[in-house]
């Protein structure tokens, strides 16, 4: 049997922009995408903490260590600037290796969305 599992996690970050007329995704700082384990065009989930939106996107590279957190395109409905989001992303494992497996957590600054 196969499970998903949260795999990434970046847990609280203060959304810098919102782009409407973009195509779509989530722009975020190339730091916190190594750091979280994700890679480019992966799917992952936006949780709005500030108005209880769930959406789902894909991931886009921002500027490195420039505290980018950007929706794109009908995700920017979604968002404010100044809101505080969750991304998180899931995988399909067997249930055996899901016990042990390791999700990859980053707690970012809020302020500034930086690694401390």
């Amino acid at each position: 049997m196969q499970i998903e599992v949260v795999k990434s996690k970046i847990h609280r970050v203060t959304v810098t922009g919102a782009d409407l007329d973009y195509i779509g995704s989530i722009t975020i700082d190339e730091a916190l995408i190594e750091a979280a384990n994700l890679i480019e065009g992966e799917k992952v989930a936006i949780v709005n903490v500030n108005n209880g939106e769930r959406l789902e996107t894909y991931v886009i590279k921002g500027p490195r260590n420039s505290g980018e957190i950007t929706l794109n395109g009908p995700a920017a409905r979604k968002v404010q600037r100044g809101d505080i989001i969750i991304i998180i992303s899931y995988g399909i494992m067997d249930f055996e290796e899901a016990k042990t497996f390791k999700p990859s957590i980053i707690f970012p600054n809020e302020k500034n969305n930086t690694l401390t």
